[in-house]
């Protein structure tokens, strides 16, 4: 499994002979200023909610690539609306096997609406769970026990956590949270991008390492074999 990191909460996972693309925002990030949008592959298009920093550059890129989006119902319909052709709708708890493993669209503590207003539906995450790998992205979220679920649901080889405060969970709750999903290994998002959600990366990591979990910080642009 290859992972690649375009900043924010926006990864590239190469699995099984697909590329799945998480919450793409990046023409709009000035921090991936370097990334070529137009240049980034996808088969399928995974959207955690609505808000702009997730959803920015779903449009572009889908139509570019045909890739289908998998997300909630109301972010479908609407992408719909707004011309992406393919799409496949969920919503919490639901399960689904697709070519590349199974997606599981799980609860997320936050909130979601569209950037031109549109109710965005219950926010969530993505728990992947193929024969090579299983693993999660959180989406944005507050810590919650239902993270507890997972842990107890299957062996994750790595998450990818918020770290960033403020909007979703902060460094602390994330290490609880590794330790509800039983997982060692965490690769950090939602941090640094904007003023509110500067972090101090020597703190995060002494206090994963405290509690024995990895965490792996990416830089933007980066593509990591797991």
């Amino acid at each position: 499994m290859k992972v690649s990191y375009y900043g924010h909460s926006c990864f590239g996972v190469e699995i099984n002979g697909r590329h799945l693309l998480f919450d793409p925002f990046i023409s709009e990030n000035p921090l991936a200023s370097d990334i070529d949008v137009d240049q980034i592959p996808a088969d399928y298009i995974l959207v955690s909610h609505g808000h702009y920093d997730h959803i920015a550059d779903v449009k572009r890129i889908a139509n570019r690539t045909g890739a289908t989006v998998i997300s909630n119902f109301e972010i479908t319909t609407w992408l719909e609306k707004e011309g992406v052709e393919k799409v496949h709708p969920m919503n919490i708890g639901g399960q689904w096997a697709f070519d590349f493993g199974k997606v599981k669209y799980v609860n997320a503590v936050h909130s979601s609406a569209l950037p031109d207003g549109s109710n965005g539906g219950n926010p969530g995450g993505f728990l992947i769970d193929t024969p090579q790998c299983a693993f999660y992205h959180a989406g944005d979220t507050a810590l919650s026990m239902d993270m507890q679920l997972i842990g107890r649901q299957c062996d994750l080889c790595l998450a990818f956590l918020p770290i960033g405060d403020n909007f979703t969970m902060g460094i602390d709750d994330a290490v609880q949270a590794s330790s509800f999903l039983k997982c060692n290994h965490v690769i950090p998002m939602h941090y640094d991008t904007f003023e509110l959600i500067r972090i101090d990366h020597d703190e995060a990591v002494r206090k994963f390492r405290n509690a024995e979990v990895e965490l792996k910080f990416m830089e933007i642009g980066e593509t990591r074999e797991i």
